[in-house]
C-alpha cells in the first residue's frame, strides 16, 4: 500500500456568483488537468441572508454534471423540464445537464439564517456531452453512514467505502464522493483507487494529510513545511490536492476534522469552457451559445 502525498494545499477564495451570492471557491475556471474530471468546487456557507438570498436565477448548463450537497438551510430548484423541488440538510442533487438544461437554484436559510452547502462540477466525456438531461435526487436518509471502530464516520454519497455503496449510480467518471469525520487525535487511512485524481476539502476542524503525525497549530496560509518541519495543517476551507497512491492518510487535530474526499477517473480530453457550458472544442462551445441565442439550445425527445 502506498500513501498519497500532498501535492498542494490551498485556501478557498472569496467569490461572487449568481445574482450576488458570496461564497468560497476551492478551484475552478483555470487549468483542469490536476482535478480532471472535476472542474469546480464551491463552498456556499453564510449566516447572513443578504449574502445568499439573491441565489442563482435561470441559467443554462451543457456538457457537465452538477452535484449539490446541502448541510444547512435548503435549496429550491426548478428547470426547463418542469421539475420543481427543494433539497435540505444532508440531501444531494446530482444533475446531469447533458445536451442542455436551463434551471435555477435559490438558497434559503434555516431558522437561524444559516445556509451551507457545496456544489461540485464534474465534466462529461465527449461521448456523453449530448446525453439527455437527468436527475438523481437523494434524501439524507438514503445516504449510508459507515462508522469505524476508531470513531470515524463516513457518509457515502457516491462510489463505495469498504463494502458500502453510495446511492448515486451510473456516473461517467465513476466518482467517489465521501463526507468524512475523524475524531480528535485519531489517524485514519482511506482507500483511493490509484487510477484516480483525488482531493479533500476541509470544512470543520483541522488535520494533516499524507505521512504525518498529529498536527500542530499551523495557519492554512503556510503551504510550505509546518512548524515541526512536516506538512502544515489543513484547516477550515482548505483544499488538499493529492499525488498518486492507493491510500489517503489524515491525522486529526484537537477538534477533530471533517472533510469531503472526492476522486474520479480522469477523462484526459480537451476542455472548451465558458461559464456554465463545457465542451471539447471551441466550435462546439460557439455552437452552444448560438443555440442559446436562437432558441434551439434545449433538445427534444430520446435523441436529445
Amino acid at each position: 500500500m502506498s500513501l498519497r502525498p500532498v501535492k498542494r494545499l490551498t485556501s478557498s477564495r472569496p467569490t461572487l456568483e449568481g445574482a450576488g451570492v458570496r461564497l468560497r471557491r476551492a478551484f475552478g475556471f483555470g487549468d483542469t488537468s490536476e482535478t480532471d474530471p472535476f472542474l469546480l468546487l464551491d463552498d456556499f456557507r453564510n449566516d447572513r441572508p443578504e449574502d445568499y438570498l439573491a441565489g442563482f436565477p435561470w441559467h443554462p448548463h451543457r456538457g457537465i454534471e452538477t452535484i449539490t450537497y446541502v448541510l444547512a438551510g435548503t435549496v429550491e430548484h426548478g428547470d426547463s423540464l418542469g421539475n420543481r423541488g427543494a433539497i435540505g440538510p444532508g440531501d444531494v442533487q446530482w444533475m446531469t445537464a447533458g445536451s442542455g438544461i436551463i434551471h435555477q437554484e435559490m438558497p434559503k436559510g434555516d431558522e437561524r439564517g444559516r445556509m451551507h452547502g457545496f456544489q461540485l462540477w464534474a465534466n462529461l466525456p465527449a461521448a456523453l456531452k449530448m446525453t439527455p438531461p437527468r436527475y438523481q435526487e437523494v434524501k439524507a436518509a438514503e445516504i449510508p453512514l459507515v462508522g469505524d471502530d476508531d470513531g470515524t464516520i463516513v457518509r457515502v454519497v457516491c462510489g463505495r467505502y469498504r463494502d458500502t455503496p453510495g446511492p448515486v449510480e451510473g456516473v461517467a467518471a465513476e466518482p467517489m464522493y465521501l463526507d468524512v469525520t475523524v475524531p480528535a487525535g485519531a489517524r485514519k487511512t482511506l482507500p483511493v483507487d490509484t487510477r484516480r485524481h483525488a482531493f479533500a476539502y476541509v470544512f470543520e476542524g483541522s488535520g494533516t494529510f499524507g505521512n504525518a503525525s498529529p498536527p500542530l497549530d499551523v495557519p492554512t496560509e503556510r503551504v510550505g513545511a509546518g512548524a515541526s518541519g512536516g506538512p502544515p495543517a489543513a484547516e477550515n476551507r482548505s483544499l488538499v490536492l493529492f499525488d498518486g497512491g492507493d491510500e489517503v492518510a489524515v491525522s486529526a487535530g484537537e477538534a477533530g476534522i471533517r472533510f469531503l474526499l472526492v476522486s474520479g477517473l480522469p477523462l484526459r480530453e480537451p476542455v472548451a469552457w465558458y461559464g456554465p457550458v463545457v465542451m471539447n472544442t471551441q466550435e462546439e462551445l460557439e455552437e452552444a451559445f448560438r443555440e442559446l441565442e436562437n432558441g434551439t439550445f434545449l433538445r427534444k425527445g430520446p435523441d436529445a
